[in-house]
């Protein structure tokens, strides 16, 4: 604390003088501190009511004071006038109190271990706590940040930094799996996007020549159709105008005009079939492409496109139907002896059956895709070709 402000700050209260009033043996005080002290020792008032005894918290003597109470005792009219003026200067030296305008943090409190004021200790949050001057406290902590800088260059901050270390390299470690697993992420799927836009290509290139096979199959004769069209017209305007020719122009052209007509009705009409565009592409990627796995994708056959008129079931003759029913009875003949077989291994050597069953699941996981796709374009085309007329 400032020397010159230790001087204007009251004894009782640690904060800068307030109203303050001298006594007879020159002691200054707030007038409130020694209101205070006088209630405190207000037993005097039976004894001696025209004299009030008030005993000096400096020196401790006795001094009688008029029964009107303190505020007989003459005003420090000198300290006030130098207290005035010290506070309408700017002192940025002196730390205040946040809570009290302009009262000097000058003591420390001992419960909260802080700086407060004298009016924090009378009527705020730190009355009645253990209080120490700034100079003694200060002595008393004064080897403390030693004490605390032993404490922090242990060996528990010693392993500490070795944790720090290792959770840094764990740390390091980790985010370079995680930077691999995304260059993987991106590469996997770079190539899948890639396959993908191939078999798009693909399956766009085959629907490109169907639509070039509908164009030759429909321009021949929508274009004939047309000519007959032109033709037609041109015979009516023909037509028309004879009615305006002369006698003998009228029958100079009238029969060629006839026979026009007539070849022009003879020409033969093409007959209008729909055509059939088969396999379907939405039926391919639904049932066959739907089931396909990923990884597999590149293994995908894309089917050959075919546009044909359109056809009608075809029946079945009673040779025919004889033949399918034999056909039926020798698979189930093949099944039962496939099934008696099995049975008889199952029954002479387990581990056989054990050994037969994981060559299987491995050779069907492998070739089941191609095989599939196969044999479902080859039925295909086999039912086109028998079962269609």
């Amino acid at each position: 604390m400032h020397n010159f402000e230790e001087e204007l700050t009251c004894p009782i209260c640690y904060s800068i003088f307030e109203d303050p009033r001298v006594l007879p043996c020159s002691h200054t005080f707030c007038r409130n501190c020694l209101e205070n002290v006088l209630q405190a020792s207000g037993n005097f008032y039976i004894w001696r009511p025209l004299r009030i005894p008030l005993k000096c918290p400096n020196c401790r003597s006795i001094i009688e004071i008029a029964s009107t109470g303190i505020e007989s005792l003459p005003v420090n009219f000198a300290l006030r006038a130098i207290i005035e003026k010290y506070q309408q200067e700017d002192h940025p030296d002196v730390v205040t109190c946040p809570e009290h305008y302009r009262q000097p943090l000058n003591v420390y409190c001992l419960l909260d271990k802080k700086l407060v004021c004298g009016h924090c200790l009378t009527i705020g949050q730190h009355h009645g706590h253990p209080i120490d001057d700034l100079q003694s406290a200060y002595l008393k902590e004064k080897d403390t940040p030693q004490k605390l800088l032993k404490q922090l260059t242990d060996t528990h901050w010693t392993d500490i930094t070795r944790l720090i270390e290792k959770l840094e390299e764990q740390k390091c470690h980790s985010e370079k799996i995680v930077q691999g697993d995304k260059e993987v992420v991106l590469q996997y799927f770079k190539e899948l996007i890639d396959t993908l836009e191939q078999k798009k290509k693909y399956f766009l290139a085959a629907l490109c020549d169907v639509g070039k096979m509908i164009n030759q199959e429909y321009t021949p004769q929508i274009q004939g159709m047309k000519e007959i069209r032109e033709q037609q017209l041109e015979l009516m305007t023909i037509t028309t105008s004879l009615q305006d020719e002369s006698p003998l122009k009228f029958l100079e052209k009238i029969d060629e005009v006839r026979q026009r007509v007539q070849m022009l009705k003879q020409r033969p009409l093409p007959e209008v079939q729909p055509v059939e565009i088969y396999p379907r592409v939405s039926n391919v990627l639904k049932e066959e492409w739907s089931r396909i796995e990923i990884g597999r994708i590149k293994k995908a056959v894309i089917p050959e496109m075919r546009v044909s008129s359109k056809r009608t079931p075809c029946s079945w003759s009673d040779n025919d139907e004889k033949e399918m029913e034999l056909f039926k009875i020798l698979n189930i003949a093949i099944v039962s002896l496939i099934s008696v077989i099995l049975m008889l291994i199952l029954l002479f050597n387990h581990h056989i059956i054990t050994f037969l069953n994981e060559i299987t699941s491995i050779c069907f996981s492998e070739v089941f895709l191609s095989v599939y796709q196969s044999l479902s374009k080859n039925l295909y085309d086999l039912n086109n070709t028998v079962c269609y007329t």
